[in-house]
């Protein structure tokens, strides 16, 4: 292979050129050693996952979860309080001396003398030909290109076009004190976490959500109480955003009834595009779909052969564990042509690290009949097991959506303490297709732990009857 390309004279040429720094910098594994590989980065080292996502913003949870446990002491005997939320001592603790250190050592160590096959491009990266990029004012060519370039906010024109200061989940950690008030645009997982995080530490928080119902995609049953629930701790507004003004205390937000909505700060959460429309990807001819992300085939091609992508830029599912499932999938790939994996889209959980925590893998009550399965369904409420009285919990359930015929667990949803780590074992049942009828009785479950929440649950589907939800 030679180091340049005849088509763009002066061009650099890699054997790889990785777009993104989140799960695609995974990608180098030592099989890739003997690879000329660029990886292309404009911003942080480790995606939005790490330096914007799913870690810190745990981590700003964790601390939430803390305080706010300490407001319902008193229903178990406790009079707690939290006497002080130092904001900057949580910044400092989570990116001075985490995050933003894995980051930068991150990018230190593909600049490095232990990755000498690997050049890091830290231009923005656009197409200029089907295996073409310029980064900056360099054009470097591939043999093989993986768009792993993820995705960013959303932000509706009421907010972009107003000139006021707005936070997205992009800044919001690191904004220069906790405010005493905020306004949360949106109603999905990204605006309830938040949600959560500000109230708990002492924010007051008010919701505006154009939909009646938050975390509306979810299964009914935890839709509904979790509306309760929201609704009995932030102030809800459904209504649509007209105006953004400045303050001279912050920000007011005119709704389409005609009310007004002050705060020291507001937080635009209204979901997240794919970053496919940066990148001119009509000059490489990468097809791109009506909803933004690149067209990819069952194994992660895109309509140029040698071109790939995963992640948010291209998958189904905006979510960190199946962008590495996605990535795995694509390394093989590049290194066994001859017999492709496919992209791992079977059984895919999520969890919503709000309070209650929320976790689902698999079909809602609603999709399990339109889909024509005969169905048993179990709801199971976490105070009518030993260790939900401990918890005093009187709103926490599991639900499982179960085939009558095979056994076959559907659907799991859970909301309550726990919810991500208790669906774990759901999840293994149904890949490895676990008959329901006789999972609970086959295993062990400790006594007197919150596993028997599932055991319960799973106990409690009823078998004989010909209804269709019991």
């Amino acid at each position: 292979m030679t180091s340049q390309d005849s088509t763009f004279p002066g061009a650099e040429r890699f054997d790889l050129i990785i777009i993104g720094t989140g799960s695609g910098n995974s990608i180098p594994s030592e099989d890739f050693e003997d690879k000329k590989i660029a990886i292309v980065e404009e911003g942080t080292f480790g995606g939005t996952c790490l330096n914007v996502g799913c870690i810190p913003t745990k981590m700003y949870v964790y601390a939430a979860d803390l305080a706010h446990a300490a407001k319902e002491g008193k229903r178990l005997g406790i009079d707690a309080q939290v006497n002080n939320v130092d904001w900057e001592s949580i910044i400092e603790r989570v990116f001075v001396n985490r995050i933003d250190k894995i980051a930068e050592g991150g990018e230190a160590y593909r600049r490095g003398d232990e990755t000498p096959n690997i050049t890091v491009f830290d231009k923005h990266a656009t197409f200029v030909g089907p295996k073409a990029i310029a980064v900056g004012d360099e054009v470097i060519t591939g043999e093989q290109i993986v768009i792993a370039a993820g995705s960013r906010p959303s932000i509706p024109a009421v907010y972009k076009d107003s000139g006021v200061k707005f936070y997205t989940n992009e800044n919001i950690m690191r904004m220069p004190k906790q405010p005493e008030s905020l306004i949360i645009v949106g109603g999905g997982y990204i605006a309830m976490e938040f949600a959560h995080v500000f109230d708990g530490l002492g924010t007051k928080v008010t919701v505006v959500n154009r939909s009646e119902k938050l975390l509306r995609h979810l299964d009914h049953d935890i839709v509904e109480r979790f509306n309760k629930l929201a609704r009995e701790r932030f102030d809800v507004r459904i209504a649509n955003a007209q105006r953004l003004e400045e303050t001279a205390e912050g920000v007011a937000l005119t709704l389409e009834d005609g009310s007004t909505v002050e705060a020291e700060a507001i937080l635009v959460a209204t979901g997240r595009k794919p970053n496919g429309d940066l990148m001119d990807l009509d000059k490489a001819g990468i097809e791109v779909r009506e909803d933004g992300r690149i067209k990819v085939d069952e194994f992660g091609r895109t309509s140029v052969e040698g071109v790939w992508a995963l992640g948010d830029v291209s998958s189904p599912y905006m979510l960190k564990h199946v962008a590495n499932a996605e990535m795995r999938a694509v390394q093989h790939n590049l290194l066994h042509p001859e017999e492709l994996q496919a992209m791992p889209h079977e059984h895919v959980p999520a969890a919503v690290f709000t309070h209650p925590q929320i976790a689902s893998v698999g079909l809602t009550e609603e999709a399990a009949l339109e889909q024509g399965y005969n169905i048993t369904v179990k709801v199971q409420n976490y105070g009518d097991v030993a260790y939900g009285w401990a918890m005093e919990d009187n709103s926490g359930i599991c639900k499982l959506i179960t085939c009558k015929e095979t056994g076959r667990l559907l659907g799991a949803h859970l909301m309550g303490p726990q919810a991500s780590t208790l669906i774990q074992q759901l999840i293994t049942a149904m890949v490895y297709n676990v008959d329901m009828r006789t999972f609970a009785r086959k295993q062990y479950w400790i006594h007197p732990a919150l596993p028997e929440l599932v055991e319960n649950a799973v106990l409690g589907l009823n078998w004989q009857t010909t209804v269709l939800r019991d």
